[in-house]
């Protein structure tokens, strides 16, 4: 067994952990389009050594892709013309649920992909979105109507604290009075299908998209 192997493999793994981690801490969802060229030629160079190349030498070489990509993230700190330059803006998708048809070509999204984005977050309809962006990392970001948005702990409270007003009152009403009919239950409205998820079901959109963008 080659020798040399064995301790080149133990460097490149403790300054490539090393590198790695001065570059940053963002997993690969969160990476700009800079970042993930840096790591891919880290990761990239970082092999050459087992076939022949120098361990120092390419150490060397991935520092300077590091401190590469730390100047550029400097500069963009410093600017918004940087990092509109390197990173880019998010971008409007959906705009109070009607699709930012320009938006979508210039990303060459189709309706699809951003519904597949939309079900991976919950979102049934694209009505219910207020607010859809395309971040720099590629990822969707959103925001939902009010009416459709969930109960946060501090309303939930705020609920119960009312309704627990409503029944003292309606235990006292009782009470002056004798009722024989009992109180009856609300019924709630049957399940609506035509949501996104319904669509995988039946094979075919709900609303149907503009031809350029199915």
């Amino acid at each position: 067994m080659d020798l040399d192997l064995i301790w080149k493999s133990v460097i490149i793994v403790i300054g490539g952990t090393f590198l790695l981690r001065f570059a940053g801490r963002k997993s690969i969802s969160q990476m700009t389009l800079a970042q993930t060229v840096i790591m891919i030629g880290i990761g990239s160079l970082l092999i050459q050594p087992i076939a022949g190349a120098g361990v120092w030498s390419t150490l060397l070489v991935g520092l300077m892709l590091v401190l590469t990509l730390i100047f550029m993230e400097y500069i963009q700190v410093k600017g918004d013309f940087f990092e509109n330059l390197l990173t880019g803006k998010s971008k409007v998708l959906i705009k109070d649920g009607i699709l930012q048809e320009k938006n979508l070509m210039g990303f060459r999204l189709t309706v699809d992909q951003l519904e597949m984005n939309l079900r991976q977050q919950n979102v049934q309809k694209i009505s219910d979105v207020k607010w859809a962006t395309l971040e720099a990392n590629g990822r969707v970001a959103l925001v939902l109507n009010e009416d459709v948005q969930p109960v946060t702990k501090k309303e939930f409270k705020q609920i119960t604290d009312v309704l627990e007003q409503k029944l003292d009152l309606l235990n006292e009403a009782i009470h002056k009075r004798d009722t024989s009919q009992p109180l009856k239950r609300p019924t709630t409205p049957s399940e609506d299908q035509d949501t996104l998820f319904a669509e995988i079901e039946k094979k075919q959109h709900i609303t149907k998209p503009p031809n350029h963008l199915d």
